[in-house]
This record gives structure tokens, sequence and C-alpha cells, in this order.
């Protein structure tokens, strides 16, 4: 461990302590919060309490028991499955065509379809309210897959660019020294070299769709509500230790796609 400095401007461990400090707060809130609800979820309790009086998985029950929580579990896989198919698709074509671009208007291009990621969530689904309201798109499977697919593919775009970064070149221009086509070469070239930072695009834009709860309370409802909306209007009208149930399930889900990427990075690898 460096106790003293080796240099005047090297900065030691003992100097660094506010820094850990700050770090183990920030991922203690972020954390905890996370933590808790799971034993809250196996609480026999009518309400949310912790520590639970007593183990229980009748909450669990409740969800898998209930045709409107399953509908709307079902809706939002639908919709999160085709985002990540539209998303993947166009914010990798997007992030190609970018990396080739020489134009003036490229950074600009990028600029605009980074807006879903640095514009406020409130004003995007008021937006898409309204413009929904003109195409009679509210409360449709489309709508939500297209707001989706729209905040999804800033995601997508940043992933296979960093993929793109490390890419080489050469090896596109030998396959079309060689004959074969744009699309050849893309497809048996480049995208085998970036498939990780897709795979990693594609992961973002299921956890992406699959999480997101403000455009989806303004354009979805009834049969089409989406689980975080529905969870959402549970709290707002009743608490039970059911939005805990479902919110450990979330959890357990992200972790699930968190050990996936990195499973499939290093067996890549």
């Amino acid at each position: 461990m460096l106790n003293t400095p080796a240099t005047s401007t090297q900065v030691t461990h003992g100097q660094r302590l506010w820094l850990y400090a700050t770090v183990a707060l920030v991922m203690a809130f972020l954390v905890i919060p996370c933590i808790l609800v799971m034993p809250m979820s196996f609480s026999d309790s009518q309400y949310l309490e912790f520590p639970p009086r007593s183990l229980s998985l009748r909450w669990y029950e409740a969800f898998f028991t209930s045709p409107e929580w399953i509908q709307s579990a079902v809706v939002s896989l639908k919709v999160a499955g085709l985002t990540t198919v539209l998303a993947t698709v166009l914010g990798t074509l997007a992030s190609y065509g970018l990396y080739k671009a020489t134009s003036l208007f490229a950074p600009l291009t990028r600029g605009l379809l980074m807006l879903p990621m640095m514009i406020p969530l409130i004003f995007v689904a008021i937006g898409v309210f309204f413009v929904y309201a003109r195409f009679g798109l509210n409360n449709t499977i489309t709508g939500l897959v297209l707001a989706h697919t729209t905040l999804a593919i800033p995601f997508v775009m940043i992933a296979v660019g960093n993929g793109l970064k490390s890419f080489d070149p050469n090896l596109e221009r030998a396959a079309r020294s060689l004959g074969a086509s744009p699309v050849t070469a893309f497809l048996s070239v480049t995208l085998p070299q970036i498939r990780i930072s897709v795979f990693s695009g594609m992961l973002f834009a299921f956890v992406t769709s699959f999480d997101e709860v403000v455009v989806s309370l303004f354009v979805s409802s009834g049969a089409n509500s989406t689980l975080t909306k529905r969870m959402f209007a549970n709290i707002r009208d009743q608490v039970d230790p059911t939005v805990a149930a479902i919110s450990s399930m979330l959890v357990a889900l992200s972790i699930v796609v968190l050990i996936a990427a990195q499973f499939v990075k290093r067996k890549d690898v």
C-alpha cells in the first residue's frame, strides 16, 4: 500500500480516504434499497414492513395468480423484445454509418440521435403523448415500441460506437477489394468483430424498455399497461408487498443480465 508519496505530485491512499468514503456512501445509497426490498417481499404482513415479522411466499403467489399482473408482464416482455430488435438494428446501423461518415453534419446527426438520453423523460413523454394523439397510437403496443425504441437507440449507439473504436477497418477494405459488397463485408467481417458491443447494446435496449415508466404512464393504459405502470398505480392506490415481490424479481433479472453479459464477454475472450 502506498503510504508515502514516491514523488511530490503522487497522491497517497491516505489522501484519497475522502474519495473512498464518498464512493462507499454513494454505493450504499444505491444498493441498500435493493437489498431491503427483498426481505420485505417475503413478508406475511398485509403491508410493507421491515424487518418482516414472519416469512411467506404469498405475495409471489399473488403476482403469478393475478391475471392483471401477468398481462402487464406479458405486455412489458413483448414491448421490450420488439424494442430490443428494432433499437439494436437501427442503433447499430446508425453508429456504423456515423463511424464511416465524413460529412460536417455527422456530429450534428449524432447529437440529434442522442437527444432522448439528454432531455428529461417527462418532456419526452408529453411530446410523445400529443403526437400519438394525432395518429391514434396512444394505448397501443406499436406506440410503446416506437417510443421505447427512440429511448433505447442512444444506448445501443454508445455501446456499438465503443466497439467500432477498436475495430480494424483494413479488414473490411480487404474484403471489399476481393469483391465483397458493402453489405456482405459488414455482415461477414465487421459485425463479427463488434458482436460483443452489439450484444451489450441489445441488453441495454431490453433493460431500458422493460424498466421504463415515465413514457408508459402517458401512452399506455388498460389492457396494454406495462408492468412498471401497474406497479406505479399499485403504489398510488394500495400499498402491499406484491410490488416488493415484483421489484425483487426485477433486481434478480438485472443481475442475471449482467452475469450473462460478463459470461459472453469472457467466452469471447
